[in-house]
């Protein structure tokens, strides 16, 4: 009688199609991937929405070259930086003190109120936030009647493009440093100030230098939200045109040839800068590791 040649498969049961799974199953993270496919739909609208637009306008240089070299466009550009740059500059010297204050000071309904109202740009529509600006220092306005008795003007003006986008940039700049203050041990400050340091010398020498990778991020945001601002600055300031301005205006005259033609030049500027500003964001966090 013959017996029959034992089989060496542990399974014989399973099929290669079950192990196949099995295998995956036990390499693939099936949370992190499900996580991926669904954040890669919102990052997957910008990518087509960015190459909807670069297909169409790479299909012609040479309108893409003329519209980006004109001197309208360049001088639009480095009109919204540099003003989006003086906004954030006022923003760090008064935005710090302001969130070193909310970050140390005890819960209490002041505090509170304090806070909301540092939040109220976030929650405006974007023409209440211009209008808000508009009516405090248009020529007959609280802050602008005075200031234009000194010859200081901002309807039609830099400064009133510089202050509305100080407006709806704020609340970037001083949650991102609060925040920053907030993870500084209290500690430190104790040990600084029975070294004999006085209050300032304890946030310059200590505070601080432990806080700059948030000013960093916080000025970033603050500054892309002011460059990006546009129903702000045109309720104060139509003229000189910013570069969501001259958008606009192109758009309105000469159709969507040329305006998209600056979108995409924008889009081009706006990546490489921030490109960079990224790049060294990751250097100050080696400084703060050192730190």
């Amino acid at each position: 009688m013959k017996t029959e040649a034992l089989s060496t498969d542990p399974f014989p049961a399973k099929t290669v199609a079950t192990r196949w799974k099995e295998h995956l199953g036990r390499h693939i993270d099936w949370c992190t991937l499900g996580f991926c496919i669904m954040g890669g739909l919102l990052v997957g609208i910008t990518v087509l929405a960015l190459a909807n637009i670069a297909t169409t306008e790479l299909a012609d240089p040479a309108h893409l070259l003329k519209v980006a070299a004109s001197s309208q466009v360049i001088e639009s550009i480095l009109l919204t930086f540099g003003a989006g740059a003086s906004a954030v500059l006022l923003l760090i010297l008064f935005g710090t003190p302001l969130a070193y204050v909310l970050a140390r000071s005890r819960p209490s309904r002041l505090k509170g109120a304090v806070e909301s109202i540092v939040d109220i740009p976030l929650i405006l529509p974007h023409t209440v936030a211009g209008l808000l600006v508009y009516l405090l220092f248009m020529r007959r306005g609280w802050l602008g009647a005075p200031l234009s008795e000194i010859g200081l003007a901002f309807e039609d003006a830099l400064p009133g493009t510089i202050v509305a986008m100080l407006f709806v940039a704020s609340p970037f700049y001083v949650n991102t440093m609060r925040e920053g203050f907030e993870k500084v041990p209290v500690h430190l400050e104790n040990v600084a100030r029975t070294l004999g340091a006085g209050t300032f010398t304890t946030f310059r020498t200590v505070t601080l230098p432990l806080s700059l990778r948030h000013m960093y991020s916080g000025a970033i945001l603050a500054w892309g939200r002011a460059i990006g601002e546009f129903a702000g600055v045109i309720m104060i300031a139509y003229y000189p045109f910013i570069i969501s301005t001259l958008i606009y205006y192109s758009f309105t005259t000469d159709g969507i040839h040329t305006s998209r033609s600056i979108a995409f030049t924008v889009i081009l500027v706006s990546f490489g800068v921030f490109y960079l500003l990224r790049r060294m964001t990751r250097y100050l966090g080696r400084y703060d590791d050192r730190v």
